[in-house]
């Protein structure tokens, strides 16, 4: 697990979501150099909502399938809120989680009272013990707390919590603002992920101010779920099949990229 932690020491480090083995096996071949999930696209390809509606039985499972097409590059598992409000059941999913295979989790906060975070960030930590990578997510952001100046400092205050009960990343998304970003790079000891999201300057720009991790979110699946909505609209319209053609990759293609056992 050490190999995952050391990516986010240096430079940045682009994390493509998958959601899916399939996805997962695609993105391995394409030279990433680590894998994460996007829990809202695992909830939506088993045919679930996202926001801790996946039984954990089911993610566990998600999660083996993912390491398993990753073939040996470390994986990191979109772990909600740990799926639960109570500490002792976060670490025992999280435990599941490990010996699945994950290297890393990231566990949110919603916005809500840092301290509930914290408490699940210290029962993980004590039972899965130190190599696990854990990227503590702030929502301060994306729910619009507080007034736009204070943002920052709220955000800086929820990940020193996060860093004392035991997290090892500070994942702030909605985050765009040069400037802000720099600040908040500046003034936690923590590597600061951010998440692909509109007016988000370029990875050079990132990774000169400093950020160690830039995760595609659930903005793959997104798109690949429109472009199967939209061809599959013109199909069930008219039955032309042409477009799904264009672009697509070959089942020779698709099939030589899947793990053999």
């Amino acid at each position: 697990m050490t190999a995952f932690r050391d990516l986010h020491r240096s430079g940045l480090l682009i994390l493509p979501n998958a959601w899916d083995a399939g996805s997962a096996a695609i993105m391995r071949s394409l030279g990433a150099k680590a894998i994460a999930t996007t829990s809202a696209g695992c909830a939506w390809s088993l045919g679930w909502p996202d926001g801790d509606c996946l039984p954990i039985d089911r993610a566990v499972a998600m999660c083996a399938d993912v390491v398993r097409a990753a073939e040996g590059l470390p994986v990191s598992v979109d772990f909600e809120g740990g799926y639960s409000d109570d500490p002792k059941e976060v670490a025992d999913n999280a435990r599941r989680i490990v010996v699945a295979g994950a290297h890393g989790i990231n566990i949110e906060d919603g916005g809500g009272d840092p301290s509930l975070l914290a408490s699940k960030i210290e029962a993980v930590r004590a039972a899965v013990g130190p190599s696990l990578f854990i990227n503590a997510r702030t929502d301060v952001w994306l729910r619009g707390l507080g007034e736009a100046e204070r943002r920052p400092a709220e955000a800086l205050r929820r990940g020193a919590i996060y860093a004392e009960a035991g997290a090892d990343g500070l994942f702030t998304p909605g985050l765009t603002d040069a400037d802000v970003i720099a600040g908040v790079v500046a003034r936690t000891p923590l590597p600061v992920n951010l998440l692909a999201f509109p007016g988000l300057p370029g990875a050079a720009e990132l990774e000169r101010l400093g950020v160690r991790r830039l995760s595609a979110g659930s903005g793959l699946s997104s798109a690949a779920y429109g472009r199967a909505a939209s061809l599959a609209t013109a199909f069930l319209r008219d039955g032309d099949s042409g477009p799904m053609l264009e672009g697509a990759l070959g089942w020779g293609e698709m099939n030589a990229m899947m793990p053999q056992n």
